[in-house]
């Protein structure tokens, strides 16, 4: 894949002459461009679908619908009219000897980013990556080649309208090895962004030889603490469980204060109206199955515990865990949690500040759902991804995410002593 990756290395120099006006330009091409070729688009899709069954976790992330291509077509348009940072400079001083110096924000160059069954990724990564200058090499998963492919070709076909390379982007084969050749491409692709669930993300992050920021999989926790409002955390348990179930903001376990084992029923009726299986140790089982709880319910054995509460279910499934206080709620965070989202739900303000600065996760909530992990609901336009790493970018990753800067130095002849 030398030549491809060579292609598209050689076509990225070409997007530092392009104004704004010319990016703002391809991507509402692409907005009026995406409406316009619904029907399309969604055939592809069903090829796709076709393959998968309904039952699958991932089918919801697969599919296509005419909102959602809407929906896209919208955000495309947010993001052809966000302030670009591309260019920004910051940070300027005049050293003593009269040197200026300034950073300047500029391109990655080439982004690479590996995804599995979803095909809005193609959109959001093309997007985000041409607006702040870099081109990109997609690899999608084989669940969703014939929409990858489809949206592509369409993003190609914009670009030759306004007689832009078209190597700016390009879809990898659906294959191991593809992802294998993209995460070695040294001196090719400058920054690899895997999006996906825990074992891709490890076999990107073992095997790449160039830089990589760590997205995505998520144990989500939302904490009832013994001041929580039963009501508002009916509200907020629920968006958070169900709102979309296959996302990796949705919540995979809700921890609860003993105290407050009572509101439990009350907390978790909406789920079980939309059938959600609850998996919940003794204390939890205990009042659910008392009280009727309507859907299926589990009761977790030590034997189950380290897997049950250490899995993102992507699915219709809950586990609650019983706590002794906000200390126990926040070592068993420590254990499970993936630092990506964790919400408490409490009026008191005293323990929402203890979580929010104990709890080492990208995004922190107090009273509020973990659905809100999106660059969209950030403000940021799109995402190409949540990062759950520390080092650079950290949480919905937008357009300044997706820039590095260098440092410009002025002078008028010194010359070091």
């Amino acid at each position: 894949m030398i030549d491809t990756f060579h292609s598209t290395r050689a076509a990225s120099y070409t997007l530092s002459c392009l104004t704004e006006a010319d990016r703002t330009a391809v991507l509402l091409h692409l907005a009026d461009a995406t409406e316009a070729h619904i029907e399309q688009l969604l055939a592809a899709n069903a090829d796709d679908l076709s393959r998968m069954s309904e039952d699958n976790p991932l089918y919801d992330r697969l599919q296509l619908t005419p909102q959602r291509l809407h929906d896209i077509a919208a955000a495309l348009r947010n993001v052809a009219l966000l302030a670009n940072p591309l260019g920004e400079v910051f940070d300027q001083k005049t050293l003593p000897n009269g040197l200026l110096l300034r950073k300047q924000r500029v391109a990655y160059g080439v982004v690479g980013v590996v995804y599995e069954a979803r095909p809005n990724v193609s959109f959001d990564v093309f997007a985000l990556c041409f607006k702040t200058g870099n081109a990109c090499v997609l690899k999608g998963g084989k669940d969703a080649d014939a929409s990858n492919r489809a949206i592509v070709a369409l993003i190609k076909e914009v670009l030759r309208a306004h007689d832009i390379d078209e190597n700016v982007v390009c879809l990898l084969p659906a294959t191991h090895e593809s992802t294998h050749e993209m995460l070695t491409a040294v001196g090719y692709i400058d920054l690899c962004i895997p999006r996906g669930g825990r074992r891709l993300i490890d076999f990107v992050r073992d095997t790449a030889r160039i830089p990589v920021i760590e997205t995505g999989a998520g144990v989500v926790h939302t904490y009832f603490d013994e001041l929580g409002d039963t009501a508002m955390g009916a509200r907020i348990i629920e968006n958070g469980k169900t709102r979309r179930v296959s996302v990796c903001n949705a919540l995979d376990c809700l921890i609860i204060h003993r105290s407050r084992i009572g509101a439990l029923p009350q907390l978790l009726a909406p789920l079980a109206a939309k059938h959600v299986h609850v998996y919940a140790d003794t204390p939890a089982y205990d009042v659910l199955a008392a009280n009727g709880y309507a859907a299926k319910l589990t009761r977790v054995t030590p034997e189950m515990a380290d897997e049950v509460y250490g899995t993102e279910f992507m699915s219709y499934t809950l586990a609650v865990k019983t706590v002794e206080n906000i200390d126990e709620a926040l070592a068993h965070i420590r254990q499970f949690g993936s630092g990506h989202s964790e919400a408490i739900i409490t009026e008191s303000k005293h323990n929402a500040q203890l979580f929010q600065q104990q709890v080492d996760a990208a995004c922190v909530y107090w009273n509020a759902p973990t659905s809100f992990t999106d660059g969209g609901e950030f403000g940021l336009g799109a995402e190409i991804g949540i990062s759950t790493q520390k080092l650079g970018p950290r949480g919905p990753m937008g357009l300044q995410a997706l820039t590095t800067y260098k440092w410009l130095i002025d002078g008028e002849g010194q010359i070091r002593g």
